[in-house]
């Protein structure tokens, strides 16, 4: 039997199969070299991501939100120290290349795989069933244990709860990310959101934060406007089943805004045969921008692209980690924006497919797998 890898941990992981299942079992999980860290997780948000992350190939460790504090750190990282609390992030910029040097670290060359370097850290660093094993996003927060590269690290206050902080690495950066960084919302604008979950819900916070006069939640669910209300959405309107082509949701949206639609309107409905929707409620020369990362074969009417109007899929918000998540952790702290009421329900890892199927319910805004709740 081939012996664990040298100075490596236990950690129990959801690794996934490739063929839409998983299984919780226990890896190994290396000691950090370089610039690495090991990070000992607290908390890992669950995104409709992880769910399309089953038929990736696998195996792979799951999950790419996340907190948690050092476990151990390489010999060249000098910033980072044993049990500080750190948020991870999926962006990992390498800081050289001429999208990082621009700001734009989600676009970063290494992440985009326009590098020979890997995002990853070194290989082999988790072991499963004595083969290694690749890690989701070159995170996998679904783990008790992670190794990552150390600009994957952002430095949490130790008074954020981590159970809080771990979904402001990807959903809510995506959501508030978008509207200040991608959109460049600006104070008295008109903004509609189509689909008010997590992601939803994060851009109804930035569009408040930015300032927008008119917020206008579309969604199917009561509840879901409801909370939409509640974030900062200034109206409201209930899709009907009867209103596939959003005939009425847009006669609502132009009598909100002088009958021309509005400056901006953002897709987060996760469904990708409505990755073109937000052009028919835009003005012309407004800004449509679907967020739901969709991919493959989509039709769409030309007349819905009249006039001079704008269409942006953003990724990540545009997240430049060393500028975004410090401003994200400050308007925490000054009360505007609202994490914590977008945690519906904590689970343990062995609940991970509760989870799962509670999201794609749409019972949670955002469900949480928390490893420790004595130290959250």
């Amino acid at each position: 039997m081939k012996s664990p890898m040298p100075e490596s941990v236990p950690s129990l992981a959801a690794i996934g199969n490739g063929r839409g299942g998983f299984e919780i079992a226990s890896t190994q999980v290396r000691s950090p070299m370089g610039s690495e860290v090991r990070v000992r997780m607290a908390a890992a948000g669950v995104c409709h991501t992880d769910h399309q992350s089953l038929n990736w190939d696998g195996p792979l460790v799951l999950g790419h939100e996340g907190a948690g504090w050092v476990d151990a750190v390489g010999p060249d990282v000098s910033h980072l120290v044993v049990g500080q609390p750190v948020l991870l992030n999926w962006a990992i910029p390498c800081g050289h290349c001429l999208p990082c040097q621009q700001s734009h670290g989600h676009l970063c060359d290494r992440t985009q795989g326009l590098s020979k370097e890997s995002p990853s850290v070194a290989s082999p660093h988790t072991e499963w069933q004595q083969q290694s094993i690749r890690r989701s996003f070159n995170l996998g927060t679904f783990s008790e244990y992670a190794l990552v590269r150390s600009e994957a690290l952002t430095p949490l206050p130790a008074h954020l709860p981590m159970h809080e902080a771990c979904i402001l690495g990807c959903g809510v950066m995506t959501g508030v990310g978008s509207v200040i960084n991608s959109a460049n919302v600006q104070a008295g604008e008109s903004v509609v959101v189509l689909g008010c979950g997590g992601v939803g819900l994060s851009v109804i916070q930035g569009a408040r934060i930015a300032g927008a006069k008119t917020i206008i939640a579309l969604d199917k669910r009561l509840e879901s406007l409801e909370r939409a209300r509640r974030m900062g959405a200034t109206h409201t309107w209930r899709i009907e089943d009867n209103d596939a082509k959003f005939e009425a949701a847009l006669a609502h949206v132009r009598s909100l805004t002088d009958e021309r639609g509005a400056d901006y309107a953002f897709e987060a409905t996760g469904q990708h045969s409505l990755a073109f929707a937000p052009l028919k409620f835009i003005r012309h020369g407004g800004v449509a921008l679907q967020l739901s990362g969709a991919h493959g074969e989509v039709s769409a009417s030309m007349l819905d692209f009249w006039w001079d109007k704008r269409y942006l899929t953003p990724l990540y918000g545009g997240c430049h980690p060393p500028r975004d998540f410090p401003k994200l952790m400050r308007w925490i702290d000054e009360g505007q924006l609202d994490v914590a009421s977008m945690i519906t329900r904590h689970y343990p890892l062995s609940q991970l497919q509760e989870a799962m199927d509670d999201m794609l319910a749409g019972t949670n805004i955002k469900g949480v797998i928390v490893f420790d709740k004595d130290r959250t």
